[in-house]
């Protein structure tokens, strides 16, 4: 019995070949995989929920996915090379240039060797090219690619989840917030500078205070009453 279908990689094949689709499909689900297959990029794009340029002329256009693409999560495109309309470097290339798929492997196939067409399609972000027909050992290289993809996806979303959380435990920092228990950073350098000025203030002041203590207590009229002198009890100024 395969693995459940809640943790299979889902695997999205696009050729414009029945014999060729039915090929890739079959070999895919003996690899425990879940299998969608389209016949052309425009299906494709379309069951991802990217339309190709164009294409928004005519927002009533139905799908011809088999599923929403709001659904099904995929972790795998596998695409054939020539194909009429768009071709699997077309189909590669729109992948990559979008910021919600440019994660998805793809994989591209094709009965042609043409070294200069697999370089391409490799340095546009191919994870593998196969030539056809597609063999059972070579599906075995695409489980990796998979388990990268996902492993980077679940640390995405934590590395998020986290940040949100730290957001949402911030107290409020707005100057002027009148928050109970929040503490507005903006006036914390005005108050510390407050503060030493009362300090320096009570530092000059505590020397003159202990000097009119000490002179009460001896019975001493205060210094600056001992610098004028007196003629029959009525101060004079010098």
């Amino acid at each position: 019995m395969g693995v459940a279908a809640e943790s299979q990689f889902h695997v999205l094949a696009v050729d414009d070949s029945l014999f060729d689709r039915k090929l890739i499909e079959r070999l895919l689900q003996k690899s425990s995989f879940q299998v969608t297959t389209v016949d052309s990029g425009t299906k494709a794009l379309e069951f991802l929920g990217l339309r190709e340029d164009g294409d928004d002329s005519d927002p009533n256009t139905p799908s011809t996915s088999p599923q929403t693409h709001q659904e099904v999560e995929v972790n795998l495109i596998i695409t054939d090379y020539c194909m009429p309309g768009m071709t699997g470097y077309d189909l590669l290339k729109k992948i990559k240039e979008s910021s919600a798929f440019k994660n998805i492997p793809v994989v591209i196939m094709s009965s042609e060797n043409v070294p200069s067409r697999i370089s391409r399609c490799l340095e546009e972000g191919a994870e593998e090219f196969f030539l056809k027909p597609v063999r059972l050992a070579d599906l075995s290289k695409l489980k990796p690619h998979m388990m990268k993809t996902k492993v980077k996806s679940q640390k995405q979303e934590e590395i998020e989840k986290t940040l949100k959380e730290e957001i949402s435990a911030k107290p409020e920092t707005r100057e002027g917030s009148t928050k109970p228990g929040t503490t507005c950073l903006l006036q914390e350098p005005e108050q510390q500078q407050q503060k030493q000025l009362l300090l320096l203030q009570e530092q000059q002041e505590q020397p003159a205070n202990n000097n009119k203590r000490k002179a009460m207590e001896e019975g001493l009229p205060p210094a600056e009453d001992r610098t004028r002198p007196r003629y029959n009890g009525i101060a004079t100024a010098v």
